[in-house]
């Protein structure tokens, strides 16, 4: 049989989100290193969870901004990726966040929810927030733009 006659399904954004979820999909590489996971998945929507620690400071005592831009990113994506079909991807072509309040070991857990504003045919926007899961907290927002592009 020729690979043309050969045909698979390839699953949408948000069933692919939670295949990760489920555990049938392994998680993305950088949230072993960093030490996050993907939580919740719905049409538009993506929560990313990770625990802070003295492993993620920087030379001031603070968990590190690129740590909390990495989890916001993520949550941004993830949000636009739910919204895709099957056959096409992301990638962050702009980003900006503000981070509002120090991180520290003390803070505990941190959550961050991404929510997709617009989703079109080559641009996806998205904005998220990071959040104490313990204190309710605002920690840092974002908004991004995405490229949104067909995959193999």
């Amino acid at each position: 049989m020729s690979s043309d006659n050969h045909q698979t399904t390839a699953p949408s954004g948000l069933d692919f989100l939670r295949s990760i979820i489920e555990g049938r999909t392994p998680q993305a590489p950088i949230s072993h290193t960093l030490g996050f996971t993907l939580v919740a998945a719905g049409p538009g929507n993506a929560v990313f969870e990770g625990e802070t620690g003295e492993h993620l400071y920087n030379p001031m005592g603070t968990v590190h901004g690129g740590y909390l831009t990495t989890l916001l990113d993520s949550a941004l994506g993830s949000a636009v990726l739910s919204r895709l079909p099957a056959g096409l991807g992301y990638t962050t072509a702009q980003l900006n966040v503000n981070l509002i309040r120090p991180v520290t070991a003390r803070t505990g857990k941190l959550r961050a929810t991404g929510t997709a504003v617009h989703v079109g045919r080559t641009l996806g926007t998205a904005e998220a927030q990071v959040t104490g899961v313990d204190d309710g907290k605002l920690y840092a927002h974002a908004t991004t733009t995405c490229a949104i592009f067909p995959i193999r």
